[in-house]
Parts: C-alpha cells; sequence; structure tokens
C-alpha cells in the first residue's frame, strides 16, 4: 500500500514544471499553457496531438481556477456589463477552436509539428511586443466594424487555441485593450471569461479523436502538473509586485523562440 501511495518520478517532474510554468505565467498575468507545450512534447516526450489535448485539459483546469480567484463566485455580475464584447469575441473563437481541432486532428504529425512551431514563435512576437502594443490606443471605429474585427480576432484566437491548446490570453488580452478600450486588469477577467468556453469547445472535439484515450492514462502526470500550475500562479500573482513586467514578458518571449526552435530540431523524430 505504500508503494502505491509513492509519487513517481514523473508525477512529481510534472508539478515542478507546472510550478515553473504557472509562476512565470502568473507573473505576466497568462496562463503559460505556450510554455507548457514545448514542456510536454520535449521533456515528456508526447506526440504533438497528445500534448495539445493535455495541454488543453490542464489550461481549462486553471483558466477556471484563475477565473474564480480573480473575482471569487460571488462577484462573477461584474463581467455583466461587458456580455456582449465577450459574446462578440467568443462567436468567433468557438468558429476558430472548430477549425483548430479539425486541422490538429486531421494533419499528419510532422505537419503539426510544423504548426506548432509556427503559432509558438508568433505568439513569442506577440509577448516580445506586449509592451509596445499597450501603448497603442483603442482604435476608434464604427459599431459594425469593430463587431466585424473583434468576430475575426476571435477566429484566429480559437484556432491558436485549438491548435496549441493554449487559453489565449496573450491574444485576447490585446485585442480587448485596442478594439474596446478595457483597461488591463479588466481585460485580464473577461480574458479568462472568454477562454473558458473556447477551451471547452476544444476539449469537445477532441473527446471523439481516438487519441484522447491514449493520453487519460496519463491522468496523475495532469493531476500533478495542474497543482503544479495552481500554487505557481499563485505565487507568481503574489511576486508581480517586485518584477519588472515589460522585461519579463520580452525574456520569456525570447525563451519562447528558443523552445520553438528547439522543437523545430527534433521534427524528424516527429515525423
Amino acid at each position: 500500500m505504500i508503494g502505491h501511495a509513492r509519487i513517481s518520478p514523473r508525477s512529481a517532474w510534472a508539478f515542478a514544471w507546472g510550478a515553473v510554468i504557472g509562476t512565470l505565467g502568473g507573473l505576466i498575468g497568462l496562463g503559460g499553457a505556450e510554455f507548457r507545450l514545448p514542456v510536454l512534447i520535449g521533456f515528456f516526450r508526447f506526440r504533438s496531438l497528445q500534448a495539445v489535448i493535455i495541454n488543453l485539459i490542464i489550461s481549462l483546469v486553471t483558466v477556471l481556477f484563475s477565473l474564480v480567484f480573480r473575482t471569487g463566485l460571488a462577484h462573477l455580475d461584474v463581467l455583466a456589463p461587458y456580455a456582449p464584447i465577450v459574446l462578440n469575441i467568443l462567436a468567433g473563437s468557438l468558429i476558430g477552436s472548430y477549425i483548430g481541432t479539425h486541422l490538429a486532428s486531421r494533419i499528419r504529425e510532422g505537419a503539426l509539428h510544423l504548426v506548432i512551431v509556427a503559432c509558438l514563435i508568433c505568439l513569442s512576437a506577440v509577448l516580445i511586443g506586449h509592451e509596445y502594443i499597450f501603448q497603442v490606443h483603442a482604435a476608434e471605429m464604427p459599431h459594425a466594424a469593430t463587431v466585424g474585427a473583434g468576430l475575426l480576432a476571435g477566429v484566429v484566437i480559437g484556432l491558436v487555441s485549438g491548435v496549441l491548446g493554449v487559453a489565449g490570453g496573450e491574444l485576447i488580452i490585446p485585442t480587448l485593450m485596442l478594439l474596446y478600450g478595457i483597461d488591463i486588469k479588466m481585460a485580464g477577467t473577461l480574458s479568462l471569461a472568454i477562454s473558458v468556453p473556447t477551451i471547452g469547445a476544444g476539449l469537445f472535439r477532441y473527446s471523439r479523436s481516438p487519441i484522447m484515450r491514449q493520453v487519460l492514462p496519463d491522468a496523475r502526470l495532469m493531476i500533478g502538473m495542474g497543482l503544479g500550475s495552481i500554487l505557481g500562479a499563485l505565487a507568481g500573482s503574489h511576486l508581480v509586485r517586485y518584477v519588472p513586467g515589460s522585461l519579463l514578458t520580452m525574456f520569456l518571449g525570447i525563451i519562447l523562440v528558443i523552445s520553438a526552435i528547439r522543437l523545430y530540431a527534433t521534427r524528424r523524430d516527429r515525423s
């Protein structure tokens, strides 16, 4: 019985990685799933689609906890005035999630690996340029144009979420700020509210994939990494006042580029 209660080295590593990634994500106000994916593929040696599905499952758990931590269950009504904006982007993100999951499920392993690398490089560019993006004033457009732009942005967000298994906060937050003029704190909260159904839609699509049955036996790893991510996010949120955010975001963007390059270098092993 004692042997069965023992934590495996794999689960311990999953918790440790989750804590590190969660802390870094908490420091910059994101979930950190874009950093988790290279670890799942490079360190734990999951195949690309397996890693995406596991990343999506862990992302759903961490985003739900983040939303509760940020607003509290009794204060979710603060989101009500922003419901039209959330629904605008969400309408596009659900479409994008459908396209992304369909793409990831249908293309061959080597091609998906390259798509993941390309998406990670794009996200790294967004992270590196975060400080400059936030300095741009909100666009002044007619209402119909804003709705159309929000829908299109949602499609891109859902597509990236479905392909990478991420919450997409690094794309949602700038979209909310640039299109709707929402301050960064509220944009972070609304980002979580948009991410939950987007991730849920992606998981629903993947639930019909045979790959889902292959990742379920790794529940201990997912639980360990999920717990580490939640605790790390809490730690990061408390440490954020001591770390210069702009430099950290740029540094993490560079790390993401390096991770993407390393994944590209292993593409022959994934084909």
